[in-house]
């Protein structure tokens, strides 16, 4: 038991800059706290303690601020950032060396326990493999796999598998990097786009996508690409022997842009 603790003290000593020491990290780290206490809840639960687990584990909410159901499966090397809003469902399964940041929700999409899924054996949670990382505010919905080694951006929403090594961002959750596939010119992009952004825990980068300027930017390559065609047209019609004339746009006056002021009108009654 002891080992384990110290090797937790170590995993929030190599993942967090801001740990100073081991009596730090053992009185001041929530993540920490709710770890140790859900240990012995899930023990309680397995045993067949079902409401003393469950006790235990309102009180660990209560101290940390933290949520962990006392069914769910935590492997080693788990580490809670901040910690403040985190829940963890009943059959969420969370594999070695994943980190979560604070606001995460692993969550069902299901109240019926598992009927709408029968091949996931009352599965509701997800499961996340070894490495995973889940950007604060982020929520993962479903009894899906979140492979090895993703990364899941800040107050991304997701709610279908991420294959091993992507980065998922946006709502709904989005794939802007894929494993490696040199065949695939949409999968180059999308690397591309995860080279630019990189991955950031709070979403302060400041190359995130913005849908906005997104959709203008996209107007305006369209605007482009059509005048483009005029232009060939226009020229393809002058080699033709066919006169070409483009009329001139109106010009516009600072009245065009002032609101119209309807004239007030009586109304007659009899």
């Amino acid at each position: 038991m002891f080992e384990r603790i110290k090797e937790d003290i170590k995993t929030v000593m190599a993942r967090d800059p801001a740990a100073r020491g081991t009596f730090e990290v053992i009185t001041n780290y929530p993540g920490l706290h709710a770890l140790l206490l859900h240990r012995v809840s899930h023990k309680l639960w397995k045993a067949g303690f079902l409401w003393l687990g469950r006790t235990l584990s309102t009180f660990n909410r209560w101290f940390t601020g933290i949520e962990i159901h006392p069914g769910a499966t935590i492997g080693r090397r788990f580490f809670i950032d901040h910690g403040m809003g985190v829940v963890i469902g009943e059959t969420a399964v969370i594999h070695d060396d994943v980190t979560l940041y604070h606001g995460v929700t692993l969550g069902g999409t299901s109240p019926n326990k598992g009927k709408e899924h029968p091949a996931n054996q009352g599965k509701r949670h997800p499961t996340l493999a070894n490495g995973v990382v889940v950007g604060a505010g982020a929520k993962v919905l479903g009894p899906f796999l979140v492979g090895e080694g993703a990364r899941i951006g800040s107050n991304a929403v997701v709610v279908r598998e991420v294959p091993p090594g992507a980065t998922v961002v946006g709502i709904p959750g989005r794939i802007v990097k894929r494993p490696d596939n040199k065949d695939d010119r949409r999968q180059a992009n999308a690397e591309k786009m995860a080279e630019k952004m990189g991955f950031d825990a709070y979403a302060v980068t400041s190359e995130m996508p913005d849908p906005t300027a997104h959709a203008i930017s996209a107007m305006l390559d369209h605007l482009h690409e059509v005048d483009s065609r005029f232009d060939t047209l226009c020229q393809v019609l002058k080699d033709n022997g066919l006169e070409c004339k483009v009329r001139p746009l109106p010009e516009l006056k600072k009245e065009d842009f002032e609101p119209v002021k309807e004239e007030s009108r009586e109304v007659l009654t009899d």
